[in-house]
């Protein structure tokens, strides 16, 4: 029988229950002005404690079963791969396929091939038409689309109009990805075979979905152009774009929207026309506040991925920090902090070799002073638990200033590190990634748990790089339309689309070099990229794979996601689609 380390009771803070809720206490200092946390903070404590305790969390015993992945997601077909490049020695910059479920006796080596350039890339790139490696990566995407003749594509269409339900959205861009590829043999006047595509029709596809099919073609399209800088014949496809595409309609039409934002900007930097941008938009978007807040909070309220990588990830460094005294957590990007309470009352409660201490470290190179206050509401909430608790602050004002001494690491503590979302952030600037995965290493820590976006959005070819970014968002926005799709989630929806996922598509797929900063690679990178320091992967528990199937189970949208294992990682993705990594790690 698989069993967890402890339970989790119910618990007050400020006069109101604990958990994942509306924590106004928490969001209040003495005065009782509302002061604003974090964008990505987690505030929501009652529905915390509602997902402690009705689903199993940190519960003394479970069920004698492991999680329920699927028999496809135990066993994977290996899929067609192109440009397999041997791994000299290792790379950010990759070209990948769509990820498979994964079995998980995988071997490093079947991970390595496609990683093809260096990091360092040259401030401006050569032309990029839709290569054949291109079409083959476009391709694979469409794989779900066998052929594109009549009959087939309308059996498939039929299927779904049986059961009454829609294409999705990256459904809908792998039908627009195969139709491409068989049209891409036609050439001639582009632009007339668009308006009058009578050789490709979609038949048996309702009037809207046969629309917006049409509408990634023209982005296809717009993009193809962009690549081989035939500029002026990409502007008449995004103007096509522009005028069907909106941030209001349907979910392809507001992913077609931004994509067809940002090649518009490509087009104005390689013109010289870009006037760049007004104010700073890190900076704006922080001025925003309040209204940001709540469209963080109401992601995490409906949106399963970070829970489930959050709660996986603590219930592992519980397990390896079980019976130690003093313990010492380095947070990398502690944000509200929230996620600790849980850690804490599992201490608290523990019966056995009570902690003499527990420390936590974050680490920041944002706003001191917000991470400050984080530590001062943990402390509160140690103190109400009698738990010896002390909060440090590190802050620096790039990583690769962080040194050892800064982190204060007495001889007899046991440490953990937490790197939620962080690491992909320093790939633009590899310098910074080494001097802190180098810190780590000289901290000894039995383990260090990493979060990360599970995808390639750091390919040197434009039109690679294109392809992935929009397959892995139709997903994402196929998910927010299904989570947040009702009338009184949809501003909350449209605020994230807008301001942080919009800005990724821009920052990604508009510019170059040092500028773009928005880079994601997959698991396999990460492994070669943590083997230079010697770490070594460990495997997830049962009672944490179980913990993150009842966490997915307790979401209505919960169907639509998957959980997957990758070797020993735990692969987090939307109907099929990988969005998040989690993975645990010891030096040796």
């Amino acid at each position: 029988m698989a069993e967890a380390l402890f339970s989790f009771e119910p618990f007050e803070f400020n006069g109101i229950q604990g958990g994942y809720g509306t924590l106004e206490g928490y969001e209040k200092d003495n005065s009782g002005k509302g002061k604003q946390d974090h964008l990505f903070g987690i505030e929501d404590w009652e529905e915390f404690e509602s997902l402690c305790s009705q689903y199993g969390l940190f519960q003394e015993s479970i069920p004698d079963k492991r999680a329920h992945f699927s028999k496809a997601q135990q066993q994977q077909q290996q899929s067609p791969r192109s440009n397999h490049w041997a791994l000299d020695e290792l790379q950010f910059d990759t070209v990948s396929t769509p990820i498979q479920p994964i079995q998980e006796s995988k071997k490093l080596e079947d991970f390595q091939a496609g990683i093809k350039e260096p990091l360092h890339e040259p401030n401006r790139e050569k032309p990029y038409p839709f290569s054949l490696s291109s079409l083959e990566l476009l391709n694979n995407y469409g794989g779900g689309v066998k052929k594109l003749k009549r009959e087939n594509l309308s059996n498939i269409s039929n299927e779904i109009n049986a059961e009454r339900q829609r294409l999705s959205t990256e459904e809908v861009m792998r039908v627009a990805g195969a139709r491409y590829v068989e049209f891409s043999s036609q050439r001639g006047d582009d632009f007339t075979l668009h308006m009058h595509p009578f050789g490709f029709a979609l038949m048996g596809l309702s009037q809207e979905e046969t629309k917006d099919v049409e509408l990634v073609h023209f982005l296809l399209s717009a993009a193809e152009k962009v690549g081989c800088q035939q500029f002026e014949r990409a502007s008449r496809f995004l103007t096509r774009c522009e005028w069907i595409a909106s941030d209001t309609g349907n979910p392809v039409e507001r992913i077609v929207f931004y994509f067809a934002k940002a090649l518009r900007e490509k087009i104005d930097r390689e013109t010289g026309h870009f006037k760049g941008f007004k104010g700073n938009g890190r900076k704006d978007l922080m001025g925003l506040g309040f209204a940001t807040n709540l469209a963080s909070i109401a992601c995490h309220q409906d949106l399963p991925f970070i829970q489930v990588t959050q709660f996986t990830g603590i219930q592992a460094i519980v397990e390896h920090v079980a019976l130690s005294g003093k313990i010492h957590l380095v947070d990398l990007a502690i944000r509200s902090g929230v996620q600790w309470t849980v850690l804490m009352q599992a201490l608290a409660d523990r019966d056995e070799s009570p902690v003499s201490l527990l420390k936590i470290t974050a680490v920041t190179t944002m706003d001191k002073n917000h991470v400050e206050e984080t530590g001062k509401r943990l402390e509160s909430f140690a103190k109400s638990l009698n738990l010896p608790f002390s909060f440090n602050v590190v802050f620096v004002t790039e990583m690769k200033e962080l040194k050892e001494e800064l982190l204060a690491v007495e001889a007899e503590e046991v440490v953990a590190v937490y790197a939620p979302l962080v690491l992909r952030s320093m790939i633009p600037r590899p310098d910074y990634l080494d001097v802190l995965m180098r810190v780590i290493k000289k901290l000894s820590p039995s383990i260090m748990v990493v979060t990360e976006v599970e995808a390639n959005h750091n390919s040197p070819s434009f039109v690679t790089r294109f392809i992935e970014a929009l397959f892995f968002y139709s997903a994402f926005f196929h998910c927010l339309e299904v989570c947040m799709g009702s009338t009184t989630k949809s501003q909350y929806r449209m605020m994230t689309e807008a301001m942080f996922f919009g800005e990724g598509i821009r920052n990604m797929i508009a510019a170059e070099g040092e500028e773009r900063v928005v880079r994601n690679v997959k698991m396999d990178v990460w492994r070669a990229f943590f083997s230079r320091f010697g770490m070594v992967e460990m495997e997830f528990s049962e009672a944490s794979l179980y913990q993150a199937s009842l966490i997915i189970k307790r979401f209505a949208c919960g169907s639509c996601c998957s959980l997957e294992k990758d070797g020993k990682c735990l692969i987090v993705g939307w109907k099929g689609t990988p969005i998040h990594s989690l993975s645990a790690w010891k030096f040796t």
